[in-house]
């Protein structure tokens, strides 16, 4: 009689480089899962497995702080509670809407990616890794995450987060982004993939954070802790782990930041070129407030109109 057929997820656990390491990680998929149940954030889009809720939550994630998301993700899904509701919105009502999250270029890709969904897969969200990762303005971790919290799918969902507990607890070195999405996906519990990952961002976020990791209070621990047990020896393994150089770009003075006052005033109303200086906060460089204007045309944020002045879309 033929042996059984391992589960895709067992193949992965077998075949990893990281086989070792795994073979001694029910402990911790025991210990993280059980803490998370005691103090999972409550987050509204965890209350729900639609994938379109997901899509926009994850969207609005992307470099943007839980706590900013909240609102405007709760007020966004009820004004545009499918697809083919945000298809067919104007630009502009979407940069409004998005208005306080930061980096409006998504807004106007959710929207792009909303009508893709709509004109590819007659509105509904495509539960296929290459299918999701065909959409426009879709990365590897949304793609995952979608897969991950509304269809349960057994794959790891990899940001810095999550990236910097599996170098340091599991893995106990820097891992390349392969490496490091190879064990995300290898550590996944049967059948949990939904509690695991929540578990690993929200550990991510809340404990093992980047500068001060709280390991007294780690429901990991030495024992289940590759980089604890070893007694946190440096370089901490997390810092250049799938990419993350463990800073960020300065935002006061930046391009950024003159883009985001431009948003906040084409909200408001139309911005004339003689204005546009002042408006991005540069009164004294007016070459720059001008190419940063032509950042946002190319981005599909604004638009010049026949009169010459700067408004959304």
């Amino acid at each position: 009689m033929p042996p059984a057929e391992r589960l895709p997820a067992e193949r992965l656990a077998a075949e990893s480089p990281f086989a070792e390491s795994l073979r001694a990680e029910s402990l911790l998929a025991e210990s993280l899962l059980a803490w998370s149940g005691e103090t999972l954030r409550d987050l509204p889009w965890r209350a729900t497995r639609d994938p379109w809720a997901v899509l926009v939550s994850e969207t609005m994630l992307q470099q943007t702080q839980v706590g900013r998301v909240i609102g405007p993700f709760v007020s966004f899904v009820a004004r545009w509670p499918e697809p083919a509701a945000l298809a067919s919105a104007r630009p502009s009502e979407v940069i409004d809407a998005w208005w306080g999250l930061g980096y409006n270029r998504r807004a106007v890709r959710l929207r792009a990616c909303a009508q893709a969904i709509v004109d590819r897969h007659g509105g509904r969200i495509p539960d296929q890794l290459g299918t999701l990762l065909d959409l426009p303005g879709v990365g590897s971790y949304t793609a995952r995450a979608v897969l991950a919290f509304a269809f349960e799918r057994p794959v790891g969902v990899i940001d810095t987060n999550a990236a910097r507990v599996l170098a340091r607890a599991v893995a106990g070195h820097r891992l390349k982004l392969g490496e490091a999405q190879s064990l995300a996906d290898a550590s996944v519990p049967p059948q949990r993939s939904w509690a695991w990952n929540s578990a690993v961002l929200d550990l991510g976020a809340t404990v093992c954070t980047a500068r001060e990791p709280a390991c007294d209070r780690c429901p990991l621990g030495p024992r289940s802790c590759a980089w604890l047990a070893a007694g946190r020896p440096e370089p901490d393994p997390s810092l250049g782990t799938a990419g993350s150089s463990g800073t960020q770009s300065r935002f006061a003075g930046s391009d950024r930041q003159g883009r985001g006052r431009l948003v906040a005033a084409l909200v408001r109303g139309p911005i004339g070129l003689p204005a546009l200086a002042a408006t991005a906060g540069w009164p004294d460089d007016p070459v720059r407030a001008e190419r940063v204007a032509l950042t946002l045309v190319r981005d599909g944020l604004a638009v010049v109109g026949a009169d010459g002045m700067l408004r959304l879309p």
